[in-house]
């Protein structure tokens, strides 16, 4: 017999959403018993990150959500910014400290799921389930029997793809001695940044006061930057776009995000799936992964509970899939100009439904009207190359952590009304 049900591999945002959905007992369905499997402190972990997403409406891990929005700003090259409410959808930001506290919490309190860290080494499928290989924080080996698998563990490298491009960033989070920041608004997309000869980048501005804020710089682009010039980058938007002034640098947060059109297995085994941005929840076409890894992990659970093998499904479907991959081969081949075309969508498609069409909730006829505002030709060139381009392999890269730059001024005084900035970390 196996040892749990369900063995859970990685407390990130996928493991730890999917472990609290299978907590306790609902009536009428199945109560599994769970392991979740979380990697002891170390390198192994991730640094604190922060996910956003947009939603109408109350949510589950609402008590982790830090600041929300209801409006978005994006900021062409040259001209008047695009500014518009995104109602009924909120922009909601999370800290993962956050909201592991708050997942954590809870699943203390279930007796249904176990947490266990060890680090994970191999998933192997057996007949009538699957055995997990694990090495205790002591260095011994073991072997968790399950009757199902489902690994948020990020993969090593990406299945062959036409077109793979990588969302990479570096960010700030900063306190100014002046009232800088809009809170009310987020900067979504400010393409006032120098452009890269390839891709596009792009600044970046979560405000929770009016002298607080995450400050990022974000590129598409095939290939990571070095530590100083992901600095250099945030220290240029921060002074010279922005022009800040004095401001006090708290904490800093570096990310890598693959943007591809490879197809992501979400079954590696007879009883071992894939969740999570391993499982294809990311949207290819945005980088953005928490709503839809919301989305795959409640049905994951809800198959579970129901008896039924839980195969996780697409979080998109087939026709954004298809756009997606148009949109990345014309920015990769350098056929559409990224800045104009996003400013120009912002433009002229109403808020809320462009956000909706970026995480796949439009019909057909708003996908058609959607796609005419984008450049035609270009968008056509590259649907009809697509066929045959040849597929190649990608291996990610390491994810850059540059230090935590030092302090350069002395905060102003916080804003009562705005949350408390996470402590200075090194990401």
């Amino acid at each position: 017999m196996p040892e749990t049900d369900v063995a859970v591999v990685g407390a990130g945002a996928a493991g730890l959403s999917l472990a609290h959905r299978l907590a306790g007992r609902v009536p009428g369905l199945r109560t599994p018993s769970v392991v979740l499997v979380d990697a002891p402190p170390g390198p192994l972990r991730p640094p604190p990150r922060t996910w956003c997403y947009w939603a109408a409406g109350p949510g589950r891990f609402d008590a982790a959500v830090r600041a929300e929005w209801r409006r978005l700003r994006v900021r062409p090259h040259a001209g008047a910014p695009v500014e518009g409410d995104m109602s009924p959808l909120r922009y909601r930001m999370i800290r993962s400290d956050d909201f592991e506290r708050l997942v954590l919490r809870d699943l203390a309190r279930s007796p249904n799921v176990r947490r266990l860290e060890a680090t994970a080494e191999a998933v192997e499928d057996v007949p009538g389930g699957a055995h997990v290989h694990l090495r205790d924080m002591d260095g011994r080996a073991r072997v968790l029997s399950a009757r199902w698998v489902c690994d948020s563990r990020p993969p090593g490298s990406l299945p062959a793809a036409r077109t793979t491009l990588l969302q990479h960033f570096h960010g700030w989070f900063v306190r100014t001695a002046g009232s800088v920041f809009d809170p009310a608004a987020v900067e979504l997309m400010d393409f006032r940044t120098p452009q890269p000869a390839h891709g596009l980048s792009f600044g970046y501005v979560l405000p929770t006061g009016p002298c607080e804020a995450l400050v990022e710089y974000t590129e598409f682009s095939p290939r990571t930057l070095t530590p100083d010039r992901y600095e250099a980058a945030v220290r240029h938007y921060a002074d010279e776009v922005l022009r800040l002034g004095e401001r006090q640098v708290l904490a800093t947060e570096t990310g890598v995000i693959p943007m591809t059109d490879a197809p992501i297995p979400r079954r590696t085994g007879a009883s071992v799936f894939r969740i999570g941005a391993a499982g294809g929840a990311t949207r290819p076409a945005t980088g953005y992964t928490f709503a839809g890894l919301q989305r795959q992990t409640s049905a994951v659970a809800d198959a579970l509970r129901r008896g039924r093998r839980p195969v996780p499904p697409a979080v998109y479907p087939v026709r954004s899939r298809v756009m997606d991959a148009v949109l990345l081969r014309a920015l990769d081949s350098g056929r559409a100009d990224g800045p104009e075309l996003f400013s120009h969508l912002f433009a002229r498609v109403p808020m809320a439904r462009l956000l909706r069409f970026l995480d796949g909730d439009t019909r057909l006829y708003e996908d058609v009207s959607i796609g005419l505002r984008t450049p035609v030709g270009p968008m056509l060139r590259s649907a009809l190359e697509l066929p045959r381009l040849p597929r190649r392999p990608f291996d990610l890269p390491a994810s850059p952590h540059p230090p935590t730059p030092p302090a350069t001024s002395p905060p102003c005084a916080p804003d009562s009304s705005a949350p408390p900035l996470p402590p200075t970390e090194t990401a």
